[in-house]
């Protein structure tokens, strides 16, 4: 928690500047890497430039008349042509650009003022001012805003400012609604909690902490209305209700060339052809901003995977690929990398792993390590600019990676199910228990009412859940960890999976808890012949469920044999490390064994061996090129050329001698 509250602190002060300075670089990176949106910045911008530059840059004066070139179209001496008085077409253009964008900036500027000062205070504060906000919101929405502008118009004149002004108060409703939206979210930020925690002021916060979040979406709705303002700009100026002739106007060019189309319809080509691009401009712009902040990551087709095929990427996958002999699950040489603003960086690297039919397996390691990630990639929830770069996954007699993202999804429940780390988090809070196992039951087998109903409440007697009736009832909120967790469960189970994936399934509960759900999926696995692969960093967890498991480490399986002889005789100074770290070892009087360092992050793997700058056994050797799995005995692999020294030393050894301050 301290970690948290300085990390808060440190984004509030200078720091925070940095995050938001480094929002404005992705921002502008990705926009100049999108040939659509680097179009739309140079059009605005040279309109924009010419526009300002009206004085210097125009070859005549705007109100000037040459009654003896009247309607003459494009010449030399005008470019753009004359209208019905003989005035140039190019210069009223670049004279009246200056109208119409400074009309646009002062409705934005007014739309964005408000929109995003209600929509922050309503979504931070909450409260009555919330509901009075959404109220007040609700009530705008729900007018004419035309009428009201020509109210407006009515009582004070022909004033651009003030109907561009009465523009941006029209549009401020939408606005708030979407950045309310946006701040309930990072309100329920963790970093948000610490900095409140912390005793910083509410300002500080709303302006360190949560405004830089909100960065993304209000550029996106003041690009979206802009092109809508100058849409209503030029509207207002071809009615006559602002700007009144001679004033040059985009929209009192199209309204003067609409006069005369019949003897000149070249006079609408121009003023109309600025207009229209103009509001293109602004939302490919949007679209493009609401891409970038999104993702936060540069999408190319080459860095994505095929729908309708293998990975695409510096390998090919090999269709001839057997599975292990009697799996359910056979990962091989599984390469996956993740491309992101820094570059394509490989997160999982030669993964080979095998769960067999009825098996309950362990993955284990430090968080960062990969594992969550390989559970993903045999679902095929790939992470934004993820990619399958080679290898192959094998689900009961079926190569994964070739497969349509439909044909996918079919295995999703029915041949695999998750259960993820979070169960709170993973139920929707409008739902209760029973609304959302019977949609899967539903899903999956079908029939009517009753049999779903019936099939809903077995499955949530399966999990032991004392009362299925009452917590059928209940909403997510009203439920313990513990329920929770079982209600997880019993939706995994919807669907009677073939293999169940349990990444870290007891994060959060208490000891006793942890041992009943360990219970119920034991025997959740006996009953249903159900294969698990379970994801933990408690190598506790591991030994009471696990009959095999496999050590992972920066992306690489460095371990792998039955559980007994992991425990008993590790073979990698890693594995020796993490079991020396665990609580249950621990000597009395003794501090307990930590591993310095961290786990290096994809990218930033050194070479040879993964684990070398951590280890105490790492010599020259372990650092010229990368290690490959040695068949220590016949059902153990490890990869490091020292295991014979590891195991002389055991899990005790120095590879997990407390750390020194």
């Amino acid at each position: 928690m301290t970690a948290i509250v300085q990390g808060s602190l440190a984004s509030d002060s200078p720091g925070g500047a940095t995050s938001t300075r480094g929002l404005a670089r992705i921002l502008w990176s990705g926009l100049l890497r999108r040939p659509v949106a680097l179009a739309s910045l140079v059009y605005l911008g040279l309109v924009a430039a010419a526009s300002a530059a009206a004085p210097l840059l125009a070859p005549y004066d705007p109100a000037a008349t040459d009654l003896v070139n009247v309607l003459t179209g494009p010449t030399a001496d005008h470019l753009l042509g004359t209208d019905d008085l003989g005035r140039d077409v190019l210069t009223r253009l670049m004279y009246g650009g200056r109208i119409s964008l400074i009309g646009v900036a002062e409705a934005v500027a007014t739309l964005l003022i408000l929109g995003v000062c209600v929509g922050v205070v309503a979504g931070y504060v909450g409260g009555w001012v919330d509901r009075l906000s959404s109220w007040a919101i609700d009530i705008m929405l729900a007018l004419p805003g035309f009428v009201i502008l020509l109210v407006v118009l009515a009582v004070f004149g022909t004033s651009d400012t003030i109907a561009m002004v009465a523009l941006g108060v029209l549009g401020a409703p939408q606005v708030a609604r979407v950045v309310r939206a946006a701040t309930l979210s990072v309100r329920a930020e963790l970093y948000v909690t610490a900095a409140r925690v912390a005793g910083l002021p509410t300002w500080r916060i709303i302006h360190g902490q949560v405004l830089p979040r909100l960065t993304g979406p209000i550029l996106v709705q003041a690009a979206i209305h802009a092109g809508g303002a100058l849409l209503a700009q030029a509207g207002l100026s071809y009615l006559g209700l602002i700007a009144q002739p001679p004033t040059p106007t985009w929209g009192g060019m199209v309204a003067e060339g609409s006069a005369v189309i019949d003897r000149q319809p070249w006079l609408l080509v121009p003023p109309g052809v600025v207009i229209g691009l103009a509001i293109l401009a602004f939302g490919l712009l949007g679209d493009a901003i609401r891409d970038i902040t999104a993702e936060r990551i540069a999408r190319s087709p080459a860095a994505v995977r095929s729908a309708k095929g293998p990975a695409v990427g510096q390998e090919t996958v090999d269709d001839h690929s057997e599975p292990e002999p009697g799996s359910i699950l056979s990962l091989r040489d599984l390469t996956f990398a993740i491309t992101s603003n820094a570059g394509p960086a490989t997160v999982i690297e030669s993964a080979t792993l095998h769960v067999n039919k009825g098996e309950t397996v362990g993955l284990v390691g430090e968080s960062g390590c990969g594992k969550s990630l390989t559970g993903r990639a045999v679902l095929g929830l790939l992470p934004p600019g993820g990619r399958i770069v080679s290898g192959h996954i094998h689900f009961d007699g079926k190569e994964l990676t070739t497969l349509t993202r439909a044909a996918w999804r079919k295995n999703r429940g029915t041949g695999i199910a998750l259960i993820s780390q979070e169960p709170l988090s993973s139920l929707d809070p409008t739902f209760t228990v029973g609304q959302q196992v019977a949609e899967l039951v539903r899903r999956h087998n079908g029939g009517s009412r009753r049999a779903v109903r019936e099939r809903t409440l077995d499955l949530l007697r399966q999990v032991r859940l004392s009362d299925p009736e009452a917590v059928a009832r209940r909403y997510p909120h009203q439920l313990s960890g513990g329920m929770a967790q079982r209600v997880a469960i019993a939706i995994a189970l919807a669907g009677n999976p073939k293999l169940l994936i349990a990444d870290e399934p007891t994060t959060a509960l208490d000891v006793t808890v942890q041992s009943e759900i360990l219970d119920l999926i034991r025997a959740l696995q006996r009953e249903n012949d159900m294969a698990v692969l379970l994801i933990s960093h408690d190598w506790g967890v591991i030994r009471g469920i696990c009959t095999r498991a496999y050590v992972m480490y920066a992306g690489h399986i460095v371990e792998s044999a039955p559980v007994a002889d992991l425990v008993d005789q590790p073979r990698h100074p890693y594995t020796a490390a993490l079991l020396a770290c665990s609580p249950g070892r621990a000597q009395p009087r003794t501090p307990l064994a930590t591993i310095s360092g961290a786990v290096p992050a994809p990218g930033a793997w050194p070479t040879g061996c993964h684990f070398h700058p951590r280890c105490p056994l790492a010599g020259p050797e372990c650092t010229h090129s990368p290690i490959p799995l040695i068949d220590a005995t016949s059902t153990h692999d490890t990869r490091c050329v020292h295991h014979t020294q590891v195991t002389k030393e055991g899990a005790h050894g120095r590879a997990a001698a407390p750390q020194r301050p």
